[in-house]
């Protein structure tokens, strides 16, 4: 099977919480390596354009304040069939309802304070990805 790629971020509630280094670790010992990462804020503008698929909706103001309330950890994961692993790796987006040993369950808060973002599908993991690294910050082997 071939890698694939795909794109995480630590949210700014994980990160206030110090669980960057608990959150990386899980993601590790899942099999997933580790080809770019990076810590940052994000401002008003970058954010909106992440999420713009959702713009309009009732959540949207929100989110983008919350995504930009603390610093962010964009991770690229690099795996067999990794957008989809990582998806179930991480859980249900409602902590409340994810699966027992997914990230969200373990550390999540609530629905928006989810701790974690995946990517969901091929097609966002590389678009998500070219939007947080350039190509000299991404270490393919």
């Amino acid at each position: 099977m071939e890698k694939e790629y795909t794109l995480s971020i630590i949210k700014p509630d994980a990160v206030e919480r110090n669980l960057v280094g608990k959150i990386l670790n899980f993601i590790t010992e899942a099999g997933f390596k580790i080809v770019g990462l990076k810590m940052m804020m994000v401002n008003k503008y970058k954010v909106e354009e992440f999420y713009a698929e959702h713009k309009g909706k009732s959540f949207f103001n929100d989110l983008v304040e919350y995504m930009r309330s603390g610093p962010i950890v964009a991770v690229l994961l690099e795996k067999e069939n990794a957008v989809e692993d990582f998806r179930k790796l991480i859980g249900d987006t409602d902590p409340a309802k994810a699966e027992d040993g997914t990230i969200r369950k373990m550390f999540g808060i609530s629905v928006q304070k989810n701790s974690i973002h995946g990517s969901d599908s091929r097609q966002s993991a590389l678009r998500e990805s070219e939007f947080f690294f350039a190509s000299y910050e991404r270490f393919f082997f």
